[in-house]
């Protein structure tokens, strides 16, 4: 599974400095920004040293400390604007107590307003940000201010969707997170210390802990951790930090989303992007705009060629930064229409013979065709690779096939987690291996070249002997040289089938409907005899809270309460299990 997760600026940039000849730049520190409630936020002014008048200004709101967006900042003020680099409460130098996605609605919009006022802005203010700092963007859009002309919320974290649980399965990466954001210091080689995290990973993983036990475990108990494993569903705590359909029907700016094919917080910017279509007024959603490109979540900032160990085209090379630059110029200084943005969706189509920019008016427009496959096996064999099901292209009823998950099982974590992937997108290491804990299955070679772009949708019937469990799906290109490519995954813990927020356990040896409906979204033209390939397993692993199936809080849950699920996958005539791809002709 790709792990849903929140990455800190500093890792968001390579060098990004502009090519043309320097423009000299003026420098204003510690800013004092007033809030609301009498805390005071500090930020660092860059301005084009020879302004003469008034200009609009853009800003980054950020826990990662403004600094690490200097090179950003100093191209937008040698490009006839004014940037602003913003420190969230609590974090750098600003006062107050960092808490996270909690403060940013009313910071944001006292920020803009403040910023307004200011000589040297004509009254037009824009935000710039990934991650965090595109979450910051939707929440500053929910107070309406004034002054607020367009955001380009990139790679936009959307609290409760993506992180810090992703459909009910938490990642121990939270309190990596949560360490780095600690009080006002940057911590960052903390954070950046791989071995220590795999370590206090490993721990809770081989002592089978409580995930619970996991801020203890890493030494940090001063976080919100506990606060927010209270909140283990998307309920109402999650609910508020997010836009309600009111407050997307009253946006009216300019919108430009960017995500990308890789990105681990995809999830959480296309909810927004939907959200924003189904409960936007006309004209808002007449000026959003959406970017997918094939970039991981750092690269929808600053894009590589290489990501995993697959190699884009040189067309996937955006300049980032003189992207925003047109867009900003087009909604703020009444500049022409960045030429890129053809038509409202954008997306890189990567594979043989594709590696290029294509475009639609909406997302549902993009795929000519939803094909269903139907899942299937001869004699129930789809225990592994190498004797797998089928993903057929017509219904073809069979006996069902089954495996069994033990979470006292530490071998995956042992044998497969202990070394970091050079190469994690075209690494076979879990599909090969799902020591009896999981299931199989390959389409037919694809007799022509196809391209696949959009969301795929698994509708799985299934039956366990235990009243919860957790699923992991993902879907592989497997190429005619046998090298295979990691193209999409989803998840979901088993008492939330029916509902992120209300979560119902199972009935034991009830047989079920699991809508796997949170793949990422991508486009690949699958090449001549390429084959799909769909592994189902239970997640046992280091990065992933473990679920000892027994029901209870699984956050309170250890080895002790362990019991070993039996899983059984049904494609009979009652319960035809498909996976629907969406094809682009």
């Amino acid at each position: 599974m790709i792990l849903r997760r929140l990455l800190p600026a500093l890792f968001l940039l390579l060098s990004c400095a502009a090519a043309q000849k320097t423009q000299p730049v003026d420098l204003v520190r510690a800013l004092e920004i007033p809030m609301r409630d009498g805390v005071k936020l500090k930020g660092t002014v860059y301005k084009p040293a020879a302004q003469a008048e008034p200009l609009p200004v853009i800003f980054t709101l950020t826990p990662y400390i403004g600094d690490t967006y200097h090179e950003r900042a100093y191209y937008f003020a040698q490009h006839g604007y004014v940037f602003v680099l913003v420190d969230v409460r609590g974090r750098g130098n600003s006062g107050g107590t960092f808490d996270p996605f909690a403060q940013e609605p009313h910071d944001g919009s006292d920020v803009v307003e403040f910023l307004a006022k200011q000589p040297w802005c004509n009254g037009k203010v824009a935000m710039w940000g990934g991650s965090y700092a595109g979450y910051d963007q939707w929440a500053t859009l929910k107070e309406r201010p004034p002054h607020l002309a367009t955001v380009v919320p990139v790679a936009a974290a959307h609290a409760g969707v993506d992180f810090p649980f992703f459909r009910g399965i938490w990642g121990p990466y939270v309190i990596q997170w949560l360490t780095y954001t600690s009080d006002h210091t940057p911590n960052l080689n903390l954070f950046g210390q791989s071995s220590f995290w795999t370590e206090k990973f490993t721990e809770v993983y081989e002592k089978q802990l409580p995930f619970e036990q996991l801020d203890r475990v890493a030494g940090n108990t001063t976080t919100v951790f506990q606060k927010w494993l209270q909140h283990p569903s998307y309920d109402a705590f999650w609910q508020a930090l997010a836009p309600t359909p009111a407050q997307y029907a009253a946006m009216s700016v300019p919108i430009l989303t960017i995500t990308g094919h890789y990105d681990g917080d995809q999830a959480g910017a296309m909810s927004y992007y939907r959200e924003h279509m189904a409960y936007g007024n006309a004209a808002a959603r007449e000026q959003h705009y959406l970017i997918i490109g094939p970039w991981d979540h750092a690269g929808t900032r600053t894009p590589r060629r290489e990501v995993g160990g697959l190699t884009f085209g040189e067309a996937s090379m955006l300049n980032m930064n003189d992207l925003h630059r047109q867009w900003y110029d087009w909604t703020m200084k009444n500049g022409p229409k960045p030429e890129f943005l053809k038509k409202h969706v954008a997306y890189y189509v990567v594979g043989p013979g594709a590696e290029n920019w294509k475009y639609a008016d909406s997302l549902e427009a993009v795929a000519s065709e939803h094909r269903k496959l139907y899942l299937t096996s001869h004699d129930s064999l789809a225990g592994d690779a190498f004797h797998s099901g089928e993903l057929a292209p017509a219904a073809a009823p069979s006996s069902p096939d089954a495996y069994v998950y033990d979470p006292r099982d530490l071998r995956p974590g042992r044998e497969l987690e202990q070394e970091d992937v050079a190469r994690p997108l075209m690494d076979e290491r879990y599909a090969l291996n799902l020591y009896g804990g999981g299931v199989v299955y390959h389409t037919a070679p694809f007799p022509e070249a196809t391209e696949i772009s959009g969301y795929v949708r698994l509708a799985l019937w299934a039956a366990m002997d235990v009243p919860d469990t957790d699923f992991n799906v993902t879907l592989y290109e497997i190429r005619p040289d046998g090298s295979s490519i990691q193209l999409t995954s989803d998840a979901l813990r088993a008492r939330y089938r029916k509902s992120l927020s209300e979560p119902e356990l199972v009935k034991p040896g009830a047989i079920e409907l699991y809508d796997f409906n949170g793949f990422t979204w991508f486009s690949r033209r699958v090449a001549k005899n390429s084959r799909l390939r769909l592994v189902i397993t239970c997640p046992n692993s280091i990065n992933s809270e473990k679920n000892y199936n027994s029901g209870g809080r699984v956050e309170a849950e250890s080895g002790k309460d362990a019991r070993v699920a039996h899983i059984t996958i049904y494609h009979d005539q009652q319960h035809p299990s498909t996976l629907e791809i969406p094809v682009v002709k």
